[in-house]
Formats: structure tokens, C-alpha cells, sequence
């Protein structure tokens, strides 16, 4: 695992190519808990690991619904029962009875303490068709997801971590992709892992939403996904988690995945700003020391990784 100090010059310099003004720095994490984020832990500190679980080939071509996952049961396979964990993934249709896109927020519970779930679920809303972003605990109790995740998980301490800011994208790609790129250059073969948390505090952005309905036909090209998936220009401010690992050492894995909410009704899936003259990112990540996978895919396929 590279130290902060090395990571923050090497992601400065790549996100310099692709915007306007980015200064990359070592800093203290700031109170989760406090507005915007609201978060059940106080940072993304201690034991810092990520969880790769299920995966794509699971919701496409057609959808496994049997795939359901639990929170507090990851926490324990990645030998950190308690876990803070952050993340994208999708709902368990199970318990929603319809599909959705999950954002998993969650103190995982621990022997002294039970669960807290602050996740958020994006919907589409059947009276407009619109986004209905709902709180996850004010309807539901339990810690579940289906089909696939990308988590990053930590003792939700305090400490250290590396603070991104970035304003003006000048280039072709988003903010996770430039992160996620950046590392792949620079580190080559060796896989280095990062999660966390970052804001787009000014500007707009591409976000999907799935449908309720699983697609009854399959899903057999991104042409294909992207006609199914409903897609949305969402306003600031937008607080995003992202799970990224510069590239796949034969794991099969989501190399990047974000999901974000917000106070005013609006998350989903994170594709881009579309607004590049006045985006604005404030981000808080830190190196993962371990990654687990869980539930392989056995049939897989690069279809819909986006």
C-alpha cells in the first residue's frame, strides 16, 4: 500500500491533466457524521479493505433475484465484523420487491452494538417517473443487497486521509475514472485500491437509475443496458461514495463503482459532471491494505460495467 504522502503526488498529477485547478493533500478526516455526509461513523480510518461482491453478470443478461447478500455478513468475510462500510450496489429485490440502486452507508453491528443503516435507496418514482430517493431504515430494518456491490470498509475512525479538490474538468474523463487511471499509470501491474467519500459541491451530473422491472428480454450489449437504464442530469450538491481499484489482477472485478444521494431528493448512479466549466469536487479517500471477493460470478462478461 503506497503512503498518503506518495498517493497524494501521484493523483495530483494526473488529475492536473484533466482539470483546470486540483490540489491533492494529507489532511485530518473531517467529522462524517456532520452535515452533509450525516454518516454512522466518524471516519474511514482503521483496517481500510475492499469487498468486491457478486457482480454485473449477476443482474445481466437476465437477473438472478436469488442473489441476495447481507451487510453484517460481508463485515465478518472480510474479518471485520463492526465494519463502516461504504459504497454502490444494487437492492435486495426481495425485501423491495422491485429494483433499485443502493447506497450502502452502514455501521455494520458488532457484539456490543447493533446495526446502524444509514443508506439511501434511488428509485424510480411511479407517479412522475422521476428519481424518489427514500432513506433505507425509514422503510426497512435490515442490512440486506442484491446481485453485486462495490464496498469499502474501515473501523469508521478517525485519522488521516488524503483530501481531493478538483474545479473545471478540461478533460475527457470523470472524476473516478481520472483517480482510477491515474494509479493505473503510475503503479502499472500492481493493483492499488481507494475508497472513501467526495461532493460535488457546484454543477450537474450524468446519473442513472435501474428500472423496477427487470428486463424481461436480455441485456446482451451496453447499447442494450444503456436503452434500459433511465438517465438523469442531477444538481449539487451530490455526496458520492466511490469504490475504485486501478485494474483487475484477475479477480473479475468492477474496477470502479459510485453511488451518490443528496438532502434535496436526487442520487443514483455516478457517470460525469455535465457541467464542466463549474464542477466542483471535494473528496476524502484512503488506501485499501486488502480486497476480498465474494460470490464470483462463474459465467461472466464485460457487459454493463460502466
Amino acid at each position: 500500500v503506497p503512503s498518503l504522502e506518495e498517493l497524494a503526488g501521484v493523483l495530483q498529477k494526473g488529475l492536473k491533466e484533466n482539470f483546470a485547478d486540483a490540489q491533492v493533500s494529507v489532511v485530518d478526516c473531517p467529522d462524517l457524521t456532520q452535515e452533509p455526509f450525516n454518516f454512522p461513523a466518524k471516519g474511514i480510518c482503521g483496517k481500510p479493505r475492499i469487498a468486491d461482491v457478486g457482480g454485473v453478470p449477476y443482474l445481466i443478461p437476465l437477473p438472478q433475484k436469488e442473489k441476495v447478500y447481507d451487510l453484517n455478513t460481508v463485515a465478518k468475510d472480510i474479518e471485520l465484523p463492526g465494519a463502516f462500510i461504504l459504497g454502490a450496489g444494487a437492492v435486495s429485490s426481495r425485501v423491495l420487491g422491485r429494483n433499485a440502486e443502493f447506497i450502502p452507508i452502514v455501521q455494520t453491528k458488532s457484539e456490543k452494538k447493533p446495526a446502524v443503516n444509514g443508506s439511501y435507496v434511488a428509485q424510480i418514482n411511479p407517479a412522475d417517473k422521476g428519481c424518489l430517493l427514500e432513506k433505507y431504515s425509514s422503510k426497512y430494518t435490515d442490512c440486506e443487497f442484491g446481485l453485486l456491490a462495490n464496498l469499502y470498509a474501515s473501523e469508521g475512525q478517525p485519522g488521516k486521509v488524503i483530501e481531493v479538490k478538483a474545479n473545471g474538468r478540461t478533460g475527457e474523463l470523470n472524476f473516478v475514472s481520472c483517480l482510477r487511471q491515474t494509479l493505473e499509470k503510475h503503479y502499472g501491474e500492481k493493483p492499488v485500491g481507494m475508497g472513501g467519500t467526495f461532493i460535488i459541491q457546484k454543477g450537474k451530473a450524468k446519473i442513472h437509475i435501474m428500472p423496477p422491472e427487470f428486463s424481461a428480454c436480455p441485456l446482451n450489449t451496453n447499447e442494450d443496458v444503456n436503452n434500459w437504464l433511465k438517465f438523469f442530469e442531477m444538481k449539487a450538491p451530490l455526496i458520492c461514495q466511490p469504490v475504485i481499484v486501478s485494474r483487475d489482477p484477475g479477480f473479475d472485478l468492477r474496477v470502479e463503482h459510485t453511488h451518490c444521494f443528496s438532502h434535496h431528493g436526487e442520487g443514483g448512479h455516478y457517470h460525469e459532471d455535465t457541467s464542466p466549466d463549474s464542477v466542483q469536487y471535494l473528496g476524502y479517500f484512503q488506501p485499501a491494505e486488502l480486497l476480498f471477493r465474494i460470490d464470483r460470478p462463474q459465467e461472466t462478461h464485460l457487459t454493463g460495467r460502466d
